[in-house]
Formats: C-alpha cells, sequence, structure tokens
C-alpha cells in the first residue's frame, strides 16, 4: 500500500528493463505486491486460507463502476486490505471514478495497487519485426468506505454454515469438464498426476462444508496442471517436495481454491496459522518477489478452466482496467 501520487490517481505503466534512475520499475512493482502479501503474513494472515474472500468481512473485491471482479494476485491484495482495515465493502475505484460519481477519498486515507498486463508493440533493434511484448500497469483503487459521498451495493447474505452439500459447490464440482476422478477414503488428501485421480477424505470428516470444499478445491486446482490440462508439469516433470518449483504449485492450489470458494460464496477453510506455516511462505517470498503474482495469474487460469472458461492470449491479463 502506498499514498497516492497525484490528485488524479494516474495510472502507471512500465516494460521491462530500467528507469532512468537505474532502478528496475518492473522488479519495484513486484516486490510491493510482495511487501502488501508479507505484511499480512507477519500479521498472522494466510491471505489464500483466510476468510478474506466472499465469507469474510467484505466479499470478493468488484470494480464498483462495473461490478466485475477483479482477477488473479490483484484479489489478495485488495481482500487482505479490506479484511485488515476492517472495510464493510466488496468495492473499489479510483480517485478519478469516486470524483465522478460526485464523491472524493477522504483525507490522508491510503491507496491500494491494482496491477495488470498489456501487450505493446516495440521494433527489434535487429530485424526491424514489429512484436508485442508484456507491460506491467497498475492503478492506485481505494475502498468505498475510504470515500465521502457514494454508496455502494449492500453485502450479500452470508453463505449456510451447516454441516451439509452445498449445491453452489456441489454444481462447480460437477462442472468440471473432463476432469479427474474423485474418490473418498483414507484421511488424507492428494492429486495422483500419473493416475490423473484427487483422493479425498470422507466428507463426514470434515470440520465444516467450507473445509471440505475448500481442500477439494486445492486437489483440483493441482489438477488442472496435468498435461491433458494446463500442463504445468506435474504428469510430465514432477518436481521434489521442498523446492521452488513444488512450492509454486502448492501456491497456485490454494490460490485456486480461494477462487473457488468466492465463487460459490463460501468462507475458506481457516487454517493453524503456526509460526512455522507462516515463516516458511514468509521466506519463500523474501527469496522469489514474483512469486505472488506468477502463481496468481495461474490460479485464476486453473479457476477458470474448472468453472470451464477457455480464455484467449489477449484475456489472460491479470485484471481489466479498473473501469472494467
Amino acid at each position: 500500500m502506498h499514498q497516492d501520487p497525484s490528485p488524479a490517481g494516474a495510472r502507471s505503466s512500465v516494460r521491462f528493463g530500467r528507469s532512468d534512475a537505474g532502478e528496475s520499475i518492473t522488479s519495484s512493482i513486484y516486490s510491493r505486491v510482495t511487501a502488501a502479501i508479507i505484511e499480512a503474513l507477519e500479521r498472522g494472515v494466510v491471505p489464500w486460507r483466510s476468510p478474506v474472500l466472499a465469507g469474510g468481512q467484505a466479499g470478493y473485491p468488484m470494480n464498483l463502476n462495473t461490478g466485475k471482479p477483479y482477477r488473479g494476485a490483484n484479489v489478495f491484495l485488495l481482500a487482505i486490505t479490506g479484511y485488515m482495515q476492517g472495510y464493510g465493502s466488496a468495492y473499489w475505484l479510483t480517485y478519478q471514478q469516486a470524483k465522478e460519481r460526485g464523491g472524493q477519498v477522504k483525507k490522508g486515507q491510503k491507496a491500494s495497487l491494482v496491477i495488470f498486463w498489456k501487450p505493446y508493440e516495440v521494433k527489434d533493434r535487429q530485424t526491424g519485426e514489429v512484436k508485442e511484448v508484456p507491460v506491467l500497469r497498475y492503478y492506485n483503487v481505494f475502498n468505498v468506505e475510504q470515500c465521502d459521498g457514494i454508496e455502494a451495493p449492500e453485502k450479500p447474505p452470508s453463505p449456510p454454515s451447516t454441516f451439509e452439500k452445498i449445491e453452489s459447490a456441489e454444481r462447480l464440482v460437477a462442472g468440471y469438464d473432463a476432469g479427474p476422478t474423485v474418490e473418498h477414503l483414507g484421511t488424507q488428501a492428494y492429486y495422483r498426476p500419473k493416475l490423473d485421480t484427487v483422493t479425498m477424505p470422507p466428507p463426514e470428516r470434515f470440520v465444516s462444508p467450507a473445509a471440505y470444499y475448500a481442500t477439494l478445491f486445492h486437489e483440483l486446482g493441482h489438477s488442472t496442471g496435468h498435461s491433458s490440462r494446463l500442463a504445468r508439469g506435474l504428469d510430465t516433470d514432477p518436481k521434489p517436495f521442498g523446492s521452488p518449483d513444488y512450492s509454486r504449485e502448492e501456491l497456485v492450489a490454494e490460490m485456486t481454491a480461494a477462487f473457488l470458494c468466492g465463487d460459490c460464496g463460501l468462507e475458506p477453510a481457516v487454517i493453524d496459522n503456526s509460526a512455522a506455516y507462516i515463516s516458511g511462505w514468509l521466506g519463500k517470498l523474501q527469496k522469489d518477489h514474483t512469486l505472488v503474482i506468477a502463481a496468481g495469474g495461474q490460479a485464476q487460469r486453473a479457476a477458470d478452466w474448472i468453472k470451464g472458461v477457455r480464455r484467449s492470449a489477449d484475456e489472460m491479463a491479470e485484471t481489466p482496467s479498473p473501469s472494467g
């Protein structure tokens, strides 16, 4: 998070390369994204498993102008900010959008970061060929509760809390076209890439329906990495436990589960936020500032795949602009 640098809440963009000051701007944005996640971890909040999405205080982060949800790493950036700041609204907008609605950002409020990728045409210096390279852009946004003179829709009703099948989640699982085989036995949950099977303990072993579905969604997230789907190499090039690639895949699955819980209106299961677990993720994120954004994008594609959404390359950006 940071103070909005301009009265217009202007957007900024960067390409791969360095600024005039010699600092890698892209690296700086990665660092700022990572810093927000690290702040949450240091405060005992695990963003991808804590109640920061639909079942939490505010809900799934959305743009006020369009009502469309944010995507990728932005979901966690805005959701954890809303959770930690105690905002009761899921809606966000830029400084300019607040002005256009006849409102204004309260004095002294800090903006939050929203990122997305956009193609940018450049000419190859040697061949003269024009090609597209990704440009990392960001906007500064504010929660509606940081503004005066703006009203937002009320929060939708809370999801059921009794230990019963949840139809929205059941429909999502049933709609996973050509997905893995799901079997219920034993006491552990895991995905076997070679067999393309998800093994789950019986639902009654879980403390709540949310815990069951969050775990199932995690394993289904892994299954999208199969070579017949998004091909993250799980069945063709498995990585050893504890390696950077293994850790990234775990984060992809965790984030996928959070996205799907949000889609179903469920509160993700709150895990035991043990010091060892949090310390482990802190160490990984401090070593690799690209991890959150990369995993967030892969998790968004995984969640889309499970829901039957097939997106073109142009639609694979982290999120549309704040107005879309």
